[in-house]
């Protein structure tokens, strides 16, 4: 709880600086991600194959976070545990999950503008631009139930890789314990808010070229979905909501209420 304590209580130039850089830090796990796996992802016979290359991948993401410091909004949902144990008040806990929020979606959209930008979308003939749409373009036409319900999972084993990290001694103990809930996760296919942030932005701008689009082999219907409005509220919504109770229900709320009595 001490590190909620930091973060409720840390000045505002850092708490920007620090979510900007997570949102940077998650969106280059995601480029990476897509990179390593677009040809497995794009056929359904390797669809597995893929999810299972682009978790390894994605892990770095947390990885950097943690390691490097930085303030990224599903891992800070812990803090309600400290507002539960009345450490922190839940102004300070929302003000910090705005602001963070708020930087990890710049963050990220900035890094898939720049992966837009400088053509690395083209990578395999245009095939990695297809993917991206198609990936974008499934995530905005979700189910708000099953995007809810994907971001409550998602996000229990996101906050239980930065528990597990906690309480590692090294920096190798450390990345090992972020690497197979991230990995875990990312395989199954839950859905994280601000991975999402570079996911579906990057879609977006691949969708804006007719090439990607026609590749992608996604509907017209599914495309017309996939705008910033569709994001926002077919998935970020839904899938914010989830990952604020996986964070701060089922792994905080949960591991405070089995544990305070030990304090």
């Amino acid at each position: 709880m001490n590190g909620a304590v930091v973060k409720a209580s840390m000045p505002l130039k850092k708490m920007i600086i620090f979510g900007l850089f997570a949102g940077a830090y998650i969106a280059f796990a995601g480029a990476g991600a897509n990179m390593a796996a677009f040809n497995l992802l794009a056929s359904p016979e390797t669809f597995g194959l893929g999810k299972i290359l682009s978790g390894t991948i994605f892990t770095a993401g947390l990885m950097l976070v943690v390691l490097g410091g930085a303030e990224l909004f599903t891992g800070n949902t812990t803090m309600v545990a400290a507002a539960m144990d009345r450490r922190i008040t839940a102004a300070a806990m929302l003000k910090n999950w705005i602001i963070v929020y708020i930087c990890n979606f710049i963050g990220s959209v900035l890094i898939a503008f720049m992966v837009y930008y400088s053509g690395g979308l083209n990578a395999g003939e245009g095939m990695l631009g297809a993917v991206t749409v198609k990936i974008a373009a499934g995530k905005v036409n979700m189910d708000f139930g099953a995007a809810l319900v994907s971001g409550i999972m998602c996000n229990w084993l996101v906050c239980m890789a930065v528990w597990l990290s906690t309480g590692a001694q090294t920096t190798v103990g450390k990345i090992f314990s972020i690497f197979f809930p991230i990995w875990l996760f990312v395989t199954a296919g839950f859905e994280h808010s601000v991975a999402n942030m570079f996911f579906i932005p990057a879609g977006i701008m691949a969708a804006g070229s007719p090439s990607f689009a026609a590749l992608s082999g996604a509907s017209a219907e599914a495309l017309a979905n996939l705008t910033w409005i569709g994001m926002l509220v077919n998935n970020l919504l839904p899938v914010t909501i989830g990952n604020i109770i996986g964070g701060g229900g089922c792994v905080a709320v949960g591991y405070y209420t089995a544990l305070k009595d030990e304090k």
